[in-house]
């Protein structure tokens, strides 16, 4: 347990951009996995739509600094060729 009281206070907003960035990044999680349940299912309507969602969410998801932007840009690259290839 911190001494000091600007340490405590540390370690409060620690704790809550912790639970925030996992929130986040569980959110990014689950649009990617709903645009992969589409894509196994062949549905090519869906999986647009949840391409537009998660493709949205990767790039907040670097804009915040979540993820790196060359991590977002080969997440979304690998998005969209499996969206190519359901032709």
């Amino acid at each position: 347990m911190p001494n000091i009281k600007s340490a405590s206070k540390r370690v409060l907003i620690s704790r809550a951009l912790n639970l925030k960035n996992r929130a986040a990044r569980s959110v990014l999680k689950t649009q990617i996995k709903k645009f992969e349940t589409a894509v196994a299912a062949g549905d090519r309507a869906g999986a647009e739509v949840a391409y537009k969602s998660a493709v949205k969410v990767v790039d907040k998801s670097a804009a915040h600094g979540l993820i790196h932007k060359n991590n977002a840009a080969r997440k979304k690259s690998a998005l969209t060729v499996k969206l190519n290839a359901l032709r």
